[in-house]
């Protein structure tokens, strides 16, 4: 009896103790036994079909802070909620790490950290030799010939039943076929069985997992219990195809090293003898898979909703260029309309509405809250980009505010490809992709609501990259521009 009293007891002081916030912690929900914040947050989500930026701004405006203190699991959080208080994030030292926990672990399946995942010298090294390579060995030339070559099967395919295309459908295969001939030298068939499982995986992996990691990250006991429910099954099953998909090619590149000294990734690593190989390839193929498709099936989704926006790209391009006369990326001051319409959809559209996250490596202060160590920063680019303060009308898709005296101009606070030492590895190959095909698709097209059909909603799929709900669209040949 005084044995039972005394483990209730204990538990009890645990569960009281687990309550308490840290001192001087950022303002935000209840912290529950166990769960910490959780519940909230799950229950807010629901509310607003599971997109969770939209309860991370409702806690701002509720806690009137641009700094929210959340508990998931037994893992502190804090979410930055504005561009200042972001800059400040990335330029401190103290908050350059990665978080470290399940998830994050599971992700590199027991391999290197990559990039993504690395710190320190590792991180500065291998970033340093990836955009060399890219850059250098492979070359952009290189990158808009083979974006050149996607985009007519692109083109093919769009022409073979043009009243009924989901673009994103057959976008999203190109963009793979784009990494992977950077990657490996080499083009997948889309007939590829192995192709299909590894495209449907990656759609699933996308939609299964909600902020910071997902439920798996926070309460990691839950993969002995509920495996499927958490994600877990799922993830373990991609990591084995990714891992065999990968290693067949890194293993061919071996094998043939004597014979054949192509210009890819992998052959610039295998002369280097990296060890990292696996996990760089990972990061460089899992980051740009959904990105790129996912901005420009919003752009042509946008289009549908802005004839009158649609009709101003497609003036500029037939000012600047004669019908069949070659575009290429450097020829983008010449269309700033059109540069302003992308840059407004990856506004507008927010594909990564919770940017990369990061880890306190040391008690650190920010905005005068005490940040504990280890403390997991998630940046909230959702509230960034729709800030009233910084945009006036976020709510409207006005790609005139990127257009000074008729040329295209940035805004500071626009950063799609995040800023600092860690900026997004693949911003020279995306912002090639999305500017070529769409320009080049546009010039070609005019893209229709499909006949008899309501307009398709512009609201997103929840998940790690928020990606448009899938529809059709007619993609008429302009005459007689094209004929």
């Amino acid at each position: 009896m005084v044995v039972a009293l005394l483990v209730v007891i204990l538990l009890g002081m645990l569960m009281v103790y687990s309550m308490r916030k840290p001192k001087n912690f950022p303002p935000g929900p209840m912290w529950w036994p166990l769960v910490g914040s959780s519940i909230e947050m799950k229950r807010e989500s629901k509310l607003v079909g599971g997109r969770q930026q939209i309860v991370l701004e409702k806690m701002c405006k509720k806690w009137k802070t641009n700094v929210i203190g959340l508990k998931l699991g037994s893992q502190l959080v804090v979410c930055v909620s504005t561009f200042n208080v972001l800059k400040k994030v990335f330029d401190n030292e103290a908050f350059f790490a990665r978080p470290n926990n399940f998830f994050i672990k599971l992700r590199t399946i027991g391999s290197s950290p990559g990039i993504t995942c690395a710190e320190g010298k590792l991180f500065e090294e291998h970033k340093k030799f990836v955009l060399k390579s890219l850059q250098s060995r492979i070359g952009k030339v290189a990158m808009e010939t083979k974006i050149f070559e996607e985009l007519e099967d692109v083109i093919q395919l769009i022409n073979l039943q043009p009243q009924k295309v989901q673009f994103g459908k057959i976008m999203q295969p190109a963009v793979v076929n784009i990494i992977w001939s950077l990657i490996a030298g080499e083009r997948i068939k889309r007939s590829d069985p192995q192709f299909l499982t590894l495209l449907r995986l990656l759609d699933e992996r996308s939609k299964v997992f909600d902020m910071g990691g997902g439920t798996l990250s926070n309460f990691p006991w839950l993969r002995f219990v509920a495996p499927d429910w958490v994600g877990y099954t799922l993830i373990n099953n991609l990591n084995m195809e990714l891992k065999n998909f990968f290693t067949k090619t890194i293993d061919d590149h071996h094998q043939n090293w004597n014979e054949r000294q192509k210009n890819d990734l992998i052959y610039s690593y295998v002369s280097q003898k990296h060890d990292q190989l696996l996990m760089i390839i990972l990061d460089l193929f899992v980051g740009g898979a959904h990105s790129s498709a996912a901005v420009l099936d919003f752009a042509f989704l946008l289009m549908l909703h802005r004839p009158d926006i649609k009709r101003k790209v497609q003036a500029n391009l037939d000012e600047a260029f004669a019908p069949t006369e070659p575009m290429r990326y450097s020829d983008r001051n010449r269309v700033p309309y059109l540069e302003a319409t992308l840059s407004e959809v990856m506004r507008y559209c927010h594909v990564f509405p919770v940017g990369g996250s990061r880890r306190a490596l040391q008690d650190t202060e920010l905005e005068g809250y005490t940040i504990p160590k280890d403390t997991t920063i998630l940046i909230d680019l959702y509230s960034i980009l729709n800030s009233k303060e910084a945009w006036g009308d976020p709510e409207n898709f006005r790609p005139e505010r990127f257009i000074v005296n008729d040329k295209f101009e940035a805004i500071e606070n626009y950063i799609p490809f995040g800023i600092g030492r860690r900026r997004c590895l693949g911003e020279v190959l995306a912002r090639r992709i999305l500017f070529l095909v769409f320009a080049e698709v546009m010039r070609r097209y005019d893209v229709l609501p499909e006949e008899g059909k309501p307009l398709p909603s512009i609201m997103a799929q929840p998940g790690i990259t928020a990606l448009p709900q899938p529809y059709n669209a007619r993609f008429v040949e302009r005459i007689p521009y094209y004929k």
